[in-house]
């Protein structure tokens, strides 16, 4: 999408560095339904049309990487105010970075924390997680390196089904990468993650993680207020 610079307040900044509370949750370990939903979803295909804004923001986002010479791809899923995909783009220059969010609000958001000449090799596309990844399975498109960086735990323990996990779509998410990460401030996110991608075949290595530089303004938010974070990596 064209990139449009809004300026922030200096407190809206500010605002992204208070100080967190650490998840709570009644559940303290993998959730004992995981298994069972995500074997039936690989059973059952997911048969949610594909929504029209999707659909074109996903044609608008392969155009671009395609007119910058299809370079390696990297996909940033949820890339909220988009810093990570500019950091990805730029710790990768010869790749090129998709960077989805469904906010057109956080991707249009100031971006005058980021202080050097934005790189030429990404692309933002607002669109429906839940489509996109569905789209870029069907079509084929082989994602080099996928990210999902500190997704929305949904610590409930009646809301398995919502994280990325245990929903529908998660067969065509663990489908897309060589390269595929996630990062949480919830352990128990990132255990269930990595269950579910051994039951669909991708092996897999979680870690609690000390970023050297922090990717999202999430991940600088939970580092600074003491939270411990982990992450999963799955290489094929």
């Amino acid at each position: 999408m064209p990139v449009t610079i809004h300026r922030c307040r200096p407190s809206t900044i500010a605002a992204m560095f208070a100080n967190s509370r650490t998840i709570s949750s009644a559940q303290s370990d993998i959730h004992e339904h995981l298994a069972a939903l995500v074997e039936r979803h690989l059973a059952e295909p997911f048969r949610k049309p594909i929504g029209a804004p999707s659909q074109h923001a996903f044609d608008a986002a392969i155009d671009a990487w395609q007119r910058a010479g299809s370079a390696p791809l990297i996909l940033d899923a949820g890339c909220g105010v988009g810093e990570s995909t500019l950091r990805l783009a730029t710790a990768f220059p010869d790749h090129y970075v998709i960077g989805v969010d469904q906010s057109e609000k956080r991707l249009t958001a100031g971006k005058d924390w980021w202080d050097a000449p934005l790189p030429e090799n990404f692309h933002w596309a607002r669109a429906d997680l839940v489509d996109f990844w569905r789209l870029v399975q069907s079509a084929g498109v082989r994602v080099t390196r996928h990210y999902v960086l500190y997704p929305n735990p949904w610590p409930k323990i009646g809301h398995l089904s919502r994280r990325w996990h245990g929903h529908a779509v998660f067969p065509a998410l663990a489908a897309c990468g060589d390269y595929l990460e996630c990062r949480s401030n919830w352990k128990i996110y990132i255990d269930e993650f990595a269950a579910a991608l051994t039951m669909v075949g991708r092996p897999t290595q979680t870690e609690s993680w000390q970023p050297e530089a922090s990717m999202t303004p999430f991940e600088r938010k939970y580092a600074a207020s003491g939270h411990g974070l982990w992450r999963c990596v799955s290489v094929r």
